[in-house]
């Protein structure tokens, strides 16, 4: 029998009134957790995420320790890549190695599609299993957006500038276009299957598309970003987006069929606002907050969650991910002075 889910992030997520803030944390599973450092002592990330009970042990994990009010599938965004044909390698210390990177119009063409249920049962699997027996709280499924999928396709790693990725962009745009598509082809159909396994969210990351300026963005990006979300509407699910130093793109973000929008630490909730951004937003403590002494984070805190109630429409997460260390038992105290300093 299943058990009882808060929906509490839900409906923060279509708007409706909640009676606290419900918080998660980008990067909750795994990282810092002592649990998580055990098993990667013996497991890969690739081993760890193939194996359902093992992957839904770590996205449940952050439930049960800290008390936030969503899960998010423990994965990568190069997950779906390989049944594209994509040669990917997770380097430690590194990231994501592409050992086939896209150079031309012939290596587009190359790109396979993705079936879900053959290529990776295992993320589907974990979803049933967290959904169905295991959580009490909603889980947030994800995918990387097409940009971001693109720019380790290219780029064949990491990058800090994107150079090989916005002049293929600039130089090749039917090239480009056609990755594109090739890329909204299975983000659409992968978010389609984690929903059907279970995923009562999704959050789209595109983590780097910040590289690029708002014009760029119209003409390059926010058709295929368009064709997604309106195809994902169908799923009947919340859509988030979200990015890292784009603050430029808020508006055109805000012109998506999306319902969220995720902000990093340089945009306020009231800045965004001001700006004409109308969605439900997401965020935003710099991670790094959490590495100071507590009464610097309380105020931090104390400050966004002021503004999101008194905004009204918000959800309480990082401006990014954690990071490795901060403390399991700072962000335990973190999502109960979220809950018990926003409780109304």
């Amino acid at each position: 029998m299943s058990k009882k889910i808060n929906d509490t992030i839900i409906r923060a997520y279509n708007g409706e009134e909640t009676n606290y803030t419900p918080a998660w944390f980008m990067r909750q599973a795994g990282r810092s957790q002592p649990e998580y450092r055990k098993l990667k002592e013996k497991y890969s990330l690739f081993e760890i995420t193939h194996q359902p009970e093992l992957c839904a042990y770590v996205t449940r994990l952050p439930v049960e320790n800290y008390g936030v009010d969503a899960a998010i599938l423990y994965k990568d965004i190069m997950s779906p890549l390989p049944a594209l044909g994509v040669d990917v390698e997770i380097k430690s210390g590194i990231g994501p190695v592409i050992h086939n990177p896209i150079k031309s119009m012939q290596d587009v063409e190359k790109l396979g599609q993705i079936n879900p249920t053959s290529d990776v049962p295992y993320v589907l699997d974990t979803i049933k299993l967290l959904t169905e027996e295991q959580l009490e709280v909603p889980l947030i499924g994800f995918s990387g957006a097409p940009f971001t999928l693109a720019s380790y396709m290219i780029e064949g790693g990491p990058s800090k500038n994107y150079s090989k990725t916005k002049a293929l962009m600039y130089r090749e745009p039917e090239t480009w276009f056609a990755l594109m598509d090739k890329l909204a082809d299975m983000v659409i159909t992968y978010v389609e299957a984690q929903v059907s396994a279970g995923a009562r969210a999704i959050q789209i990351f595109d983590s780097w598309v910040g590289a690029l300026n708002a014009a760029d963005y119209r003409v390059f990006i926010k058709p295929v970003m368009t064709r997604i979300f309106s195809e994902l509407r169908q799923q009947q699910v919340p859509l988030i987006i979200f990015g890292v130093g784009a603050r430029h793109l808020l508006l055109e973000w805000n012109d998506l069929p999306v319902d969220v929008i995720g902000l990093d630490w340089r945009t306020s909730i009231a800045e965004a606002r001001q700006m004409g951004v109308t969605k439900v937003l997401q965020g935003n403590l710099d991670p790094t907050i959490l590495l100071t002494e507590w009464k610097t984070i309380e105020n931090r805190v104390k400050a966004i969650l002021d503004a999101g109630m008194n905004d009204g429409r918000h959800v309480f997460n990082l401006g990014h991910g954690v990071t490795p260390d901060i403390k399991p038992e700072t962000l335990k105290k973190l999502t109960d002075f979220i809950h018990e300093y926003s409780n109304r």
